[in-house]
């Protein structure tokens, strides 16, 4: 009998989601911006780690790095290796702030804990309530 994979905010598995993520790039504002929603799996989070390396092309080292979660419903404890992944392409290509979006301080699913290994000491990162609070943060 094998168990159903372990999850972050329940216990059933994840189904994937056809719009589990969206990335935004904006050159001038030297911004990435990915946000989740809904029930995300390790698929999507992967598919995403692709995109967004097709969209720090078009940022600078010193870029500002938004992490939207408020529609988030739950991540797959299997995300972890892509996340991974994300953290570390952004601290290769310079990211200097990374502001998280997680309205609710119980949804935080390890991302704190996973920066400090996956971003370099010179990084700031912040987590917010809202994006007023975010945007704030990131561009004062």
């Amino acid at each position: 009998m094998s168990l159903p994979p372990r999850q972050i905010g329940l216990s059933e598995p994840v189904e994937s989601s056809p719009k589990a993520f969206h990335i935004e790039s904006d050159g001038v504002a030297n911004l990435l911006v990915i946000r989740y929603r809904g029930r995300v799996g390790a698929k999507e989070v992967e598919q995403c780690a692709a995109e967004v390396l097709a969209h720090l092309e078009s940022v600078e080292p010193g870029f500002k790095l938004l992490a939207d979660l408020t529609a988030l419903e739950v991540m797959d404890i299997s995300c972890a290796a892509p996340l991974e992944n994300i953290m570390k392409v952004c601290n290769e290509k310079g990211v200097a702030t990374v502001a998280r979006i997680i309205p609710d301080p119980r949804r935080d699913i390890g991302l704190q804990i996973m920066s400090y290994f996956h971003y370099g000491p010179s990084v700031r990162i912040v987590t917010c309530a809202t994006a007023d609070e975010a945007m704030e943060a990131l561009f004062g």
